[in-house]
């Protein structure tokens, strides 16, 4: 099981959250954005300079910094 963070993610790459870092309210927000432990997540579009990132989870689309992307470890899907 190979780990990474959300920010190397792929567009249309699938992943699974395993840990959310930060800490106090930068780690409450994510937990409230629904970014939780054995959430799957999907790469939707970059912005043109790469920053910030649109992701696809729980039914909705989430945009996030690079910087905080990075706090986020994921396990990518296997590809088919």
């Amino acid at each position: 099981m190979e780990t990474t963070t959300l920010n190397t993610l792929a567009i249309g790459q699938k992943a699974t959250i395993v840990t959310v870092g930060g800490e106090g309210i930068l780690r409450r927000r994510f937990l409230d954005m629904g970014l939780t432990p054995k959430t799957k997540v999907m790469v939707r579009k970059r912005a043109p300079l790469g920053d910030p990132i649109e992701i696809f989870l729980r039914g909705y689309e989430l945009t996030l910094r690079l910087d905080d992307a990075k706090k986020i470890t994921v396990v990518p899907e296997d590809e088919p």
